[in-house]
């Protein structure tokens, strides 16, 4: 099953895909799905950012094997980083280079605390494409990850939600400007995606809505303003954004 959040003109809202049209419904977090009666066709809908979180985490060193000899960590990425399918990523160009991380993000569904692997998935909605922008010339200068991780634009997710998808075994794909730059799959991330629930729930609550970004599968590829990114999970779908220069970036030293 696939959800979204869709523009209306009532304002966002969300939906569940039902043949050729969005049906419009209450809460995509309720159990039992209620519909509104509105409907809008594929061609003529706006989608937004999929969830609309108030935590957004991602996995650390996690792109492959060799990762899971270091213990697992997380970094934080604030919320106001979330934009949606066409909406721009914003690099300051006087801040060094910029990587495009294709990732796939959960996003759940309940509140989870302290759950063992075998709980994490009554606790998760589905899943969708993360983009995890990172400024990696700022990675030396700064081990918190805040100037790395929070620039405007810099955690597009979409284009829908996936309920019904294989985590551990999911191909994610990369291209620029229409050229593939990048391929992996989550097989090959050092932590899988219940084990990564399980770690951070030992020291925070997700709640409805929340995303884990659960890591870059050698997935990363540089960008610079002008260009166009493309990050294909077949499963969900193609999230695309296009990647600009902040208005008044600062000159490059």
């Amino acid at each position: 099953m696939k959800l979204a959040r869709i523009s209306t003109v009532h304002g966002p809202a969300p939906a569940v895909l039902e043949g050729e049209s969005w049906a419009v419904i209450r809460d995509m977090f309720d159990t039992e799905l209620i519909k509104t009666g509105e409907r809008i066709p594929l061609a003529q809908a706006r989608l937004l950012a999929p969830t609309v979180p108030r935590i957004v985490l991602g996995m650390a060193h996690n792109s492959g094997p060799e990762d899971r000899k270091i213990p697992p960590q997380a970094f934080s990425k604030s919320s106001r980083t979330v934009v949606g399918p066409g909406s721009p990523i914003e690099i300051d160009t006087g801040l060094g280079a910029v990587n495009i991380e294709g990732e796939l993000a959960i996003v759940f569904r309940n509140f989870a605390r302290r759950l063992s692997p075998e709980e994490v998935p009554a606790a998760i909605l589905g899943a969708t494409i993360g983009n995890d922008v990172t400024a990696i010339d700022q990675i030396p200068l700064d081990e918190k990850m805040t100037q790395v991780k929070n620039g405007d634009g810099f955690t597009p997710l979409g284009p829908v939600i996936e309920t019904d998808i294989s985590w551990d075994n999911a191909p994610i794909d990369v291209a620029i400007d229409g050229v593939q730059a990048a391929s992996g799959s989550t097989a090959g991330l050092a932590w899988t995606i219940a084990e990564q629930v399980s770690y951070l729930t030992k020291y925070l609550t997700f709640g409805p809505g929340d995303v884990l970004l659960t890591g870059s599968p050698q997935t990363a590829a540089p960008v610079m303003p002008g260009q166009n990114v493309s990050i294909t999970i077949p499963q969900i779908g193609t999230l695309e954004n296009p990647v600009v220069a902040l208005s008044g970036s600062a000159s490059q030293s």
